[in-house]
């Protein structure tokens, strides 16, 4: 097999296993092949194998083994913090290409809501980006963001266009330690529509977000909405185990 040259022998092992198991090649409850079995697959020695097989127990995939072969335990893998941040890290991880089309960047006062969220005065300044996500070069989300300008600066400096705002965040020494996630359905209004190729009113996947720092201090508020079948979401819960999934009453009176 052909090594990628982007990716080290674990990687490329990884994948394998888990693009297999995410397409029912291999379902919950089979057994993966034996460490000698993928050795000779991808010409490799063990290390590589077995740090494989450690990163998808890490996910949550596979069964520890213990003296016997591995069984697939889930087709849906846990996320990185990276992962569930950066929307161009979650497509680099399942071999998606990422793509924006930048709509446009502005500082802006920030209006009650978004002030409250970000936790600053009402009219402090921010900067906003809207951006149209695609997977593959298709049209897939829209995602808009707001920073706080002390953040935000980094981003007037950095082209929207040119890749991932978290990454060169990250670059740039931002501390982003935290975030929370709010998931709902809406209904395209039509600049979204537009921009997705839908119809106005096709329900969309909302996915409003708040990252802070390691001291707890909001840094980033944002709405991404998808396209509903190019994402979804997985939770699994363990009884005595609190679970990071939350749900909340929407408020909404009883029929």
């Amino acid at each position: 097999m052909t090594k990628t040259h982007s990716r080290q022998q674990h990687e490329v092992v990884a994948h394998y296993l888990r693009s297999s198991i995410r397409d029912g090649s291999f379902q919950p409850g089979d057994e993966l092949p034996s460490e000698a079995e993928l050795t000779r697959k991808f010409s490799s020695s063990r290390g590589p194998v077995r740090q494989a097989m450690s990163t998808l127990r890490a996910e949550g995939l596979i069964s520890s083994g213990r003296g016997r072969r591995s069984v697939v335990l889930d087709n849906v893998p846990t996320q990185s913090f990276d992962d569930i941040i950066s929307f161009s890290q979650w497509c680099h991880n399942a071999d998606i290409v990422p793509g924006q089309r930048t709509q446009w960047v502005a500082r802006q006062p920030a209006e009650k809501s978004l002030a409250a969220s970000l936790e600053i005065p009402d009219g402090a300044p921010v900067v906003s980006i809207f951006r149209l996500r695609l997977m593959d070069d298709v049209p897939s989300m829209v995602e808009r963001l707001n920073y706080p300008l002390e953040v935000g600066r980094h981003v007037l400096a950095f082209d929207p266009d040119s890749g991932s705002i978290y990454q060169e965040l990250l670059d740039r020494g931002v501390d982003i330690s935290r975030a929370s996630r709010t998931i709902d359905a809406v209904a395209a209004e039509e600049e979204d529509a537009a921009l997705l190729e839908v119809a106005v009113g096709t329900p969309l996947l909302r996915v409003r977000r708040r990252a802070f720092t390691s001291s707890g201090e909001p840094i980033e508020s944002s709405d991404d909405r998808y396209l509903p079948w190019k994402a979804s979401f997985t939770t699994n819960s363990t009884r005595d185990t609190p679970s990071s999934l939350s749900m909340i009453s929407s408020g909404w009176p009883l029929p």
